[in-house]
């Protein structure tokens, strides 16, 4: 089978123009955990509380300057921060807007984090997370 140079090079060519932009976030953007608080002993289920400075919160599917919706990464390590956060036991999408969740967790040691997501559940560029918080479950 013969491939032309020209046939390899236009499905390069147009990659960037199907890759969907990122979302600007506005200079100074913030997300952060209002609770719990880095180091905390808590009890399960634990109610954790979203803050968010700079922007605003809009349900997902809502395309809007500044706007954005919370996820909550447990025990888990950043997603590709160009492709939409996962949806699955580490990654929990708040897509209706939502700013605190409850969450049932097994006694130990555990790692939170904050990703805001765009209208598509693409992170915003710059990104705007939270640094990670660990919280001990008694």
């Amino acid at each position: 089978m013969k491939i032309s140079l020209r046939s390899l090079a236009l499905p390069l060519l147009l990659t960037p123009l199907l890759a969907p932009a990122a979302t600007p976030a506005p200079p100074g953007a913030e997300v952060y955990f209002i609770s719990p608080t880095d180091g905390a002993t808590v009890s399960s289920p634990v109610t954790v509380r979203f803050g968010l400075k700079g922007m605003g919160v809009a349900p997902a599917g809502t395309q809007k300057d500044a706007t954005g919706h919370h996820h909550l990464l447990i025990d888990a390590a950043l997603p590709p921060l160009d492709q939409p956060v996962p949806n699955d036991d580490h990654h929990k999408h708040f897509g209706a807007g939502q700013t605190e969740t409850t969450v049932t967790l097994p006694p130990g040691k555990h790692t939170l984090q904050l990703l805001l997501g765009d209208f598509a559940h693409i992170p915003h560029d710059p990104p705007v997370m939270s640094p990670p918080i660990s919280i001990t479950v008694k």
